[in-house]
């Protein structure tokens, strides 16, 4: 008989992630061990795997959501996912409010590809994933309340495994007075499952839980 999951408990059977700067396993190591710390930079994943016109246009959020999840497949045809960030598509959202300043106006297809739901949305369209997502927004500077979302999730639902992924991309210069201290642009997938499983076993207290100190203490599991 499969042993149910704890409702403090979420079971991590496999993750990734992606951060300028860190591109090999050597990398994330040093980052985890306190000697490498993450870029505030632009730079983008490649995915190159994506159709060439597909991924001209998207922004840093959105490739880096779909390189995490990309690599954590396989995952079953109705997994579903659910994508939380703390800023969305930050530099798509400024550049509609700059045009609108300046020209009174914005394009209907640059305000399509800055909706919050978009790096999630994007990465399911190509990765031909139909099992559908939730997309959440945090605060605090705490991926909590995610967390307990996708434990509710498995716990209620009928899937037996969750995508849950996490992004946040760099903040435009001009926004740097209202985000004094930014989380660098970063982004990592995980693969839950209801039950326990040969992966990482996280307990969730009453304190709020910082998406770096998180993925820190998943690589520490593993060194």
């Amino acid at each position: 008989m499969t042993k149910a999951m704890k409702h403090n408990e979420i079971y991590i059977s496999r993750f990734s992630a992606w951060a300028p700067g860190l591109e090999n396993a050597k990398e994330w190591e040093e980052w985890t061990q306190g000697r490498r710390e993450m870029s505030c930079a632009s730079e983008s994943p490649k995915i190159e795997f994506t159709d060439s016109m597909f991924r001209r246009r998207l922004s840093q959020i959105s490739k880096m959501t779909i390189q995490v999840v990309h690599d954590l497949l396989p995952v079953k045809e109705e997994t579903k996912i659910l994508f939380l960030s703390f800023r969305g598509e930050l530099s798509r959202q400024f550049s509609i409010n700059k045009m609108q300043i300046e020209t009174g106006s914005f394009s209907p297809a640059a305000f399509s590809f800055s909706v919050f739901n978009a790096p999630v949305a994007l990465a399911s369209m190509a990765l031909g994933l139909k099992g559908g997502y939730t997309a959440v927004y945090p605060i605090n500077n705490s991926i909590k309340a995610g967390l307990i979302a996708a434990a509710a999730m498995l716990n209620t639902g009928s899937a037996d495994e969750l995508v849950f992924v996490y992004a946040d991309e760099e903040v435009p210069e001009e926004y740097s007075c209202l985000v004094p201290e930014p989380l660098p642009p970063f982004a990592f997938s995980l693969l839950l499952s209801r039950a326990p499983c040969s992966g990482s076993v996280y307990s969730m207290d009453n304190k709020e839980i910082h998406p770096k100190d998180f993925l820190k203490e998943l690589y520490l599991k593993e060194l």
